[in-house]
């Protein structure tokens, strides 16, 4: 029996926007990546010296053509995939500048619990559980 491989996490800065209603912005993954059309938070990749608010702001800016203002440290989840092992940091962001712009011709919907676009992302899961919890909410956070 062989020792499974270690793999180094790629760290990703991950957007959960809130708007004045309490509502949270899930996007599709775009075709052409891993796991299109499932639902997700936004963000992206930290490059090299970048952090998390910065690779936050640069990523919305390229996905959705919006300025944040504050990014405010959440969480951070460790996922495996099977594609590659990522640190999730997520950011709660409540303000924000321009108009929402789907830059790479994902989809975008504001939602609430039980969010109701199928399939949802695994990463994604963990922040409605956390939503729920935070918010009162029992039940299944989402479908599928």
């Amino acid at each position: 029996m062989t020792a499974p491989i270690e793999r180094t996490p790629v760290d990703v800065a991950v957007g959960v926007l809130i708007d004045r209603d309490g509502r949270f912005l899930l996007t599709s993954r775009p075709e052409g990546k891993v796991y299109a059309g499932y639902w997700e938070f936004p963000g992206g990749k930290l490059e090299y010296g970048e952090t998390v608010e910065e690779a936050l702001r640069r990523e919305l800016h390229e996905e959705l053509g919006i300025t944040i203002l504050a990014a405010q440290p959440w969480k951070i989840e460790l996922m495996d995939y099977p594609h590659a092992r990522v640190r999730l940091h997520f950011c709660k962001v409540f303000d924000w500048d321009g108009e929402f712009e789907m830059r790479e011709r994902q989809a975008m919907s504001w939602q609430t619990l039980p969010v109701g676009v199928v399939p949802v992302l695994p990463g994604t899961v963990p922040v409605l559980e956390w939503f729920a919890s935070e918010r009162g909410f029992t039940g299944a956070t989402h479908g599928g």
